[in-house]
């Protein structure tokens, strides 16, 4: 990846070519670590937008992990410090810092974004439980959606529509990591299955927590939970055909990688706290090759954003006004004419 002199306000940066390359480097290297199965996703991507994505996944990645092993609210105050840094363009002398700083300024990232992800984690070290299937939903727009709308930005989709379907994926991908890690979570004493749920089903949250265990009225809430991922999954297909060509299969490989796990999970009676229920790599190569179909996708019609998703919507929405890049992008694609079609002319 080529990179361009940098100018002002980038210099204040004080990277090299050399330090940015390095940088993007163990960006990619948090990501391999971190999940493969967007690893592997993110193998189809084109060369250029690589390290951009996986300068965004370590950022995202480091922070979950500063906050995810405690319960102590002073910890995302340090994040939004750190955050602060980024923005004011004087980040923190390591790699995911240096190299964020540069994709967050060159792709024009809201900070509005960013402080709805550090929303969520504080709802984490507060302990904040979750009586409705809403409020789980708007967890899971605040860990998992903000990150599915920064991605579009990295590739040059801003569209209203385009963000929505990008939350609901990122809506399937949280409740299919909830239903993944029901036992996980209570043994750390976090509960993000709704509530509502639990108590018709006469599962006690509180018992629940004191003392992790399966029962068939758990096991019907988790099979809940994934009937509603599957329909935020069906609601994002219609968005994927909107991304340039060459990221489509990704996307769709990522999708359905995760919703294999939902399968994984149904297979075993829905019990998630004996056991984590996981794809293998063959499975995921099948489903990478099958998701390359989704290269010749159109758009699908227009849907509004779920409700609990339109603050972020409206925060990423907005148009750049004077960007000036340190990293090269390729030139973009137009974005999809709306296929809807025009409405009458008053005469």
């Amino acid at each position: 990846m080529s990179i361009n002199a940098l100018e002002p306000p980038f210099s204040a940066l004080s990277l090299t070519e050399a330090q940015l390359r390095a940088d993007m480097a163990a960006c990619g290297a948090i990501l391999e670590r971190g999940s493969r199965s967007f690893a592997l996703a993110a193998r189809l991507l084109s060369v250029e937008i690589r390290g951009p994505v996986a300068a965004l996944y370590a950022f995202c990645r480091v922070s979950d992990d500063a906050v995810d092993d405690s319960d102590d609210p002073a910890r995302v105050a340090r994040l939004r410090a750190r955050l602060d840094q980024i923005y004011q363009l004087t980040p923190q002398a390591h790699p995911v810092d240096r190299a964020f700083t540069a994709v967050a300024q060159g792709y024009d990232i809201p900070r509005r974004v960013l402080d709805l992800m550090l929303e969520g984690f504080e709802w984490d070290a507060t302990g904040r439980r979750y009586a409705r299937l809403e409020d789980t939903v708007a967890y899971g727009v605040r860990v998992a959606s903000s990150v599915g709308v920064m991605m579009c930005m990295l590739m040059e989709r801003r569209a209203p529509s385009t963000l929505a379907r990008a939350a609901d994926l990122g809506i399937a991908m949280q409740l299919t990591n909830i239903a993944r890690d029901v036992g996980e979570d209570a043994r750390r004493g976090r509960l993000y299955l709704p509530e509502a749920w639990l108590r018709e089903e006469g599962v006690d949250p509180e018992a629940f927590l004191a003392a992790p265990r399966f029962s068939e009225g758990l096991g019907r809430v988790v099979a809940r939970l994934l009937v509603e991922a599957d329909r935020y999954y069906a609601r994002a297909e219609a968005g994927i055909g909107a991304l340039p060509p060459r990221a489509r299969p990704a996307i769709r490989a990522a999708a359905l990688i995760y919703q294999r796990i939902g399968a994984q999970i149904a297979a075993v009676g829905y019990d998630s706290v004996g056991q984590r229920a996981v794809t293998t790599k063959g499975q995921k190569i099948r489903l990478a090759i099958r998701a390359l179909g989704a290269l010749f996708w159109r758009p699908g019609p227009p849907q509004a954003p779920c409700p609990e998703a339109k603050t972020l919507i409206k925060a990423a929405a907005h148009q750049p006004t004077s960007v000036e890049f340190i990293l090269p992008r390729p030139a973009p694609t137009p974005e999809p004419a709306d296929p809807r079609p025009a409405p009458p002319q008053k005469p």
